[in-house]
C-alpha cells in the first residue's frame, strides 16, 4: 500500500481493492491517535475548526471516504463492509494498533462497524448523531436517483445545509455554512449517491449489542436526521454505553464546539 503526499498535505494510501484514499495525520507522536470520521458529503476538513485544541491532547487521524475530498471515486454503489474496511486498511497502512474512534453521522456507522468487527483495533468510541439504522429502502432509493440527476448538487447541498445547521446559522454571509456548502458542491455525486447505498443496506439494530468498547453516544434535541431517538437506541443496545444529548442540530462539533470538544475529550481522557 503505497503512501505519497496529495495537496495540502494530505497523505494517500490505496486500498486492497486499488481505491487512493486522502489521509492525515498530525500532532505528537507521543499522544493517543484519536481517528475521526465525516458526516456524508464533507471532506476531512469537516473537523478543521476543532483540530487545534483536540491536537493538545490527542494526535489526530483523519480521511476521505471513497468518492469524497482527495480520495477516489469508484463506481457504486459502495457498503458499509467497504467503508469499515477502509477504515481498518488505514490503520493497517499507518501500522498503528488502537485508536480512539470518534464518528459523526455516516462516520458514525463506520464506527460501528469497525466496534462490531475489528474491536481490538479501538480504545474508546465515540458516535455522534448517528443511527444504526435509517428508514426505508425506497426513501434512499429517491434520494440516490434525485442526487444522480444532472444538475442536482446545488438543490442537494441546500438541502443538507437545512438539515445540518439551526435556521438562525443559515444566513448568507455565514462562512461556517459557506464552507461547508462548498465542501458538498465539491463532493462528486457518486461518492454521495455510493455511501446513501451503504447507508440504505444497513441495519446494526441487533449487531451493535456486539460492541463492549466503552462508548460515548451524542444526539442533538434538533437533529432532524439522525433523531434524538436514534441515539437513545443505540446508547441502550450497546452494553455500559453513555448518552449525551446536546441542545444541537446535526453537526454539534460546529454548532456547540467549545461543549462538544469538552465533552468528547473528557471522556475519552478519563482513566
Amino acid at each position: 500500500m503505497a503512501t505519497l503526499e496529495t495537496k495540502q498535505g494530505a497523505l494517500e494510501f490505496t486500498t486492497g481493492d486499488g481505491v487512493r484514499i486522502a489521509y492525515r495525520l498530525d500532532g505528537s507522536v507521543d499522544k493517543p491517535v484519536l481517528l475521526l470520521a465525516n458526516s456524508i458529503a464533507t471532506s476531512m476538513d469537516m473537523w478543521e475548526g476543532q483540530a487545534a485544541r483536540l491536537k493538545e491532547h490527542f494526535r489526530l487521524l483523519r480521511y476521505d471516504y471513497r468518492g469524497h475530498g482527495g480520495s477516489d471515486t469508484p463506481a457504486g454503489p459502495y457498503s458499509l463492509d467497504r467503508l469499515g474496511r477502509d477504515a481498518v486498511e488505514l490503520l493497517d497502512a499507518l501500522r498503528i494498533d488502537r485508536v480512539h474512534f470518534l464518528g459523526l453521522s455516516l462516520g458514525g456507522i463506520v464506527a460501528q462497524w469497525v466496534a462490531i468487527h475489528a474491536p481490538e483495533r479501538i480504545d474508546r468510541l465515540i458516535l455522534s448523531n448517528t443511527a444504526a439504522h435509517l428508514g426505508s429502502p425506497e426513501l434512499w432509493e429517491g434520494l440516490i436517483a434525485s442526487v444522480l440527476k444532472p444538475g442536482s448538487m446545488p438543490e442537494t447541498a441546500e438541502s443538507f445545509m437545512k438539515n445540518w445547521f439551526p435556521s438562525s446559522m443559515l444566513t448568507p454571509d455565514n462562512p461556517i455554512v459557506k464552507s461547508f456548502r462548498e465542501m458538498v458542491l465539491a463532493t462528486r455525486p457518486q461518492g454521495i449517491a455510493g455511501s446513501w447505498a451503504a447507508i440504505r443496506d444497513m441495519d446494526l439494530r441487533r449487531t451493535a449489542s456486539l460492541i463492549d468498547r466503552p462508548t460515548l453516544v451524542i444526539a442533538g434535541e434538533q437533529d432532524p436526521v439522525t433523531l434524538p431517538e436514534h441515539g437513545e437506541l443505540l446508547a441502550k443496545t450497546i452494553p455500559g454505553a453513555e448518552l449525551l444529548v446536546l441542545p444541537s442540530a446535526h453537526l454539534p462539533n460546529v454548532e456547540m464546539e467549545s461543549a462538544f470538544i469538552e465533552e468528547v475529550t473528557a471522556f475519552l481522557r478519563r482513566l
